[in-house]
């Protein structure tokens, strides 16, 4: 059973907990897609029985791109190494990987790829970060910088597509004010303050904008100045704001 833990395409954050539980009484394996949320938002393997999950660098984690954290239960890996066909491809092999990194995997050790070793000193820089902050205390200020955030945006009328329980605070979908060209809009901010924020994907296309606050720029000042391009986006549509001081 395949999840996405923290879906950027809409910004849910999908709940975990007791799924793992479930796919084992039915024999099942539970892997996790935590690209969005690995660093910036509570993430917990082991206690909710993922069984594999692989994230990305370059969001919470602040890290450039290029590597992708992947982690296997002992149950997984069983699995794994039982299998009784071979892998139809050299990349994604990982019993393969396995035997590359780990003595004692079942076989000879063998050799797979050669290591980007660049990417992985800026894993460990990016990790050192993190550790010197306190994962908690960084889950916290996630939080914390996309609650003011969507305040902000509430007093200029703009609304969040999806539900606060299930919201991310590392990634904010936005509904787009009738009457607005979404696509100008992130053009105009693009253009004029050098910040990218992403149309919808997909059905939401045109109708909602996506906003990643992660990592370094999980920041009172970058969200609020990200707010001030808004307004001023839409201010050049001739949007309505619910208040007058809301333009200003």
């Amino acid at each position: 059973v395949a999840l996405i833990h923290a879906e950027t395409s809409t910004g849910a954050r999908q709940p975990l907990e007791g799924v793992g539980e479930l796919c084992h009484q039915h024999g099942a394996l539970l892997i996790a897609d935590c690209v969005t949320s690995i660093s910036g938002v509570p993430l917990h393997l082991d206690k909710w029985g993922v069984d594999a999950a692989y994230a990305g660098t370059q969001k919470a984690l602040s890290c450039p791109p290029g590597v992708a954290p992947m982690s296997f239960s002992e149950r997984a890996m069983k699995k794994l190494m039982a299998r009784k066909t071979p892998v139809p491809n050299w990349y994604l092999d990982m019993r393969m990987i396995a035997s590359y990194l780990l003595q004692g995997s079942g076989g000879a050790r063998s050799y797979h790829h050669t290591a980007p070793i660049s990417m992985c000193y800026a894993l460990r820089e990016a990790l050192e970060l993190v550790r010197e902050e306190g994962l908690e205390n960084r889950w916290a200020r996630h939080q914390e910088v996309a609650e003011g955030f969507w305040k902000e945006l509430e007093t200029i009328g703009l609304e969040p597509l999806v539900a606060y329980e299930h919201r991310l605070p590392t990634l904010t979908t936005i509904k787009v004010p009738e009457g607005i060209d979404s696509k100008k809009v992130v053009t105009y901010i693009l253009q004029r303050y050098q910040i990218e924020i992403g149309n919808g994907l997909g059905d939401l296309a045109g109708k909602a904008w996506r906003v990643g606050l992660m990592g370094v720029n999980s920041r009172h000042e970058i969200s609020m100045t990200l707010v001030a391009a808004l307004k001023d986006a839409l201010k050049q549509q001739g949007y309505k704001f619910p208040n007058a001081s809301a333009k200003l």
